[in-house]
C-alpha cells in the first residue's frame, strides 16, 4: 500500500480509501466490520463515510467497530465523513449553514462515538448559504477541536476556487481535499476541476472509480442486465443507468480495459482503479464494495501501476473529444505560449 499526504496537509493516508456507502444498506454489520478489518490488515488507513449513508447507520456501524477494536488498530485510521443533506422535512435540516452543519457534525460524532473526526467534508455546494458562513463554520470546528481538516465534495471548478480564495482573504483555515466523481467513464472534471484543485494544492478523492460497476466487466453489449446486480435490480438506477451510460464510448473503454487486464493477468477492476489512482492530483481513490471478495479484488490494485503505453491506450479510448473551444485544439492554441 502506498501513502500520500491529504492534499496540502501533512497528514498521510493510504492511496486507497475504504468507502462505506454500502454499510447498513448492501452490507450488514458483520460484513462491514470484516471489510474494515481486512482493509486495515492490508495497510489501508483512510475510511470515508457520510451522515446520509443508510440514514446514519453507516456511521453507527463504524462507531461500533471503533469501540470494539484495540487502540493500536483504530489509531491508524484517518476517518472522513460528510454533511450537507438531510433526512427530514425541516427547512433547516439541510444545506451548509452554520446551524445545520453544527447539528450534523454533532450527530455524526455521536454515531461515530468519537470526539473528533479527521476530515469533514461539505457533501455538495449550497447556493442559499453565503460561502463565508460555511467557511467560518468549518474554521470554527477546527478551532473547537471537533475536526482536524475540511474539504468539499461535488463542487465545480469556480465554486472550489472561490472557496479557496475567500478562505485566504478571511484568514480562515483552507480546505485540503475535493471529492468528485472520476473514472475512465467520467473525465469531465479534467476540464476545470482538476486544474483548480492542482492550483489550490487540494488532493482529489475520486468516488465511483469503477463507474458504478461498468468497468468491472459485469455488463455485456446488447444484453440488458438482469439478476443480482445494481442495474439488474434497476436498469435506470442513478448516474450509471443502462440507457444513459451504455454508449459506444463506454463499450470502447470497456474493451480497452479488458485487453490490458487480460495481457496483465489481472481483473478489469484492478486496471480501472490503477488508472484513476495514478492520475494527477489524486490523493486516495475511494473503493466501494458489497462483499469481502469485491474488496479483495479492489485491494489488489494497490500493487498495479500501468505503463505509459497502457495509460495511453486507456486515455485514447476514454477521450472526451472536446469541442474546439474552449477546451479543444483551438482553445489550447489560444492559451499556449511559445518563446
Amino acid at each position: 500500500m502506498e501513502y500520500r499526504t491529504l492534499g496540502r496537509s501533512g497528514c498521510a493516508v493510504s492511496a486507497l480509501c475504504l468507502g462505506t456507502m454500502t454499510f447498513g444498506a448492501e452490507s450488514d454489520e458483520k460484513v462491514s466490520h470484516e471489510q474494515l478489518d481486512r482493509f486495515v490488515e492490508a495497510g489501508g488507513t483512510f475510511v470515508d463515510t457520510a451522515d446520509v449513508y443508510a440514514q446514519g447507520e453507516s456511521e453507527s456501524i463504524i462507531g461500533r467497530w471503533f469501540a470494539n477494536r484495540p487502540a493500536d488498530v483504530t489509531d491508524r485510521v484517518v476517518l472522513a465523513t460528510k454533511g450537507r443533506f438531510g433526512t427530514s422535512s425541516d427547512p433547516n435540516g439541510t444545506g451548509l449553514s452554520a446551524r445545520h452543519l453544527t447539528r450534523a457534525l454533532d450527530a455524526s460524532l455521536s454515531r461515530l462515538r468519537l470526539d473528533v473526526v479527521d476530515l469533514y467534508q461539505a457533501h455538495a455546494f449550497d447556493a442559499l448559504t453565503p460561502l463565508d458562513e460555511t467557511l467560518r463554520t468549518m474554521d470554527g470546528f477546527i478551532r473547537a477541536g471537533k475536526i482536524r481538516y475540511y474539504g468539499f465534495s461535488n463542487f465545480t471548478g469556480w465554486q472550489l476556487t472561490k472557496a479557496v480564495h475567500l478562505a485566504r482573504e478571511l484568514g480562515l483555515a483552507a480546505p485540503v481535499t475535493l471529492q468528485p466523481q472520476y473514472s475512465l467513464l467520467v473525465r469531465e472534471i479534467e476540464y476545470e476541476i482538476v486544474p483548480a484543485a492542482q492550483d489550490a494544492g487540494l488532493g482529489l478523492l475520486p468516488w465511483s472509480p469503477l463507474g458504478g460497476g461498468w468497468l468491472t466487466g459485469k455488463y455485456r453489449r446488447s444484453q440488458r442486465p438482469t439478476g443480482a446486480t445494481r442495474l439488474g435490480d434497476n436498469p435506470e438506477r442513478g448516474m450509471e443507468a443502462w440507457d444513459r451510460r451504455g454508449t459506444e464510448r463506454t463499450w470502447d473503454i470497456i474493451e480497452a480495459v479488458q485487453g490490458i487486464a487480460e495481457s496483465r493477468g489481472v481483473s478489469m477492476a484492478e486496471v480501472a482503479l490503477a488508472w484513476v489512482t495514478d492520475r494527477p492530483a489524486v490523493t486516495s481513490t475511494i473503493l466501494g464494495a458489497r462483499t469481502i471478495e469485491q474488496l479483495e479484488t479492489n485491494l489488489r490494485s494497490a500493487e498495479l501501476h500501468l505503463t505509459a503505453a497502457e495509460t495511453a491506450v486507456l486515455d485514447g479510448a476514454s477521450d472526451l473529444h472536446a469541442p474546439d473551444y474552449p477546451y479543444g485544439d483551438l482553445g489550447e492554441d489560444q492559451r499556449s505560449r511559445t518563446i
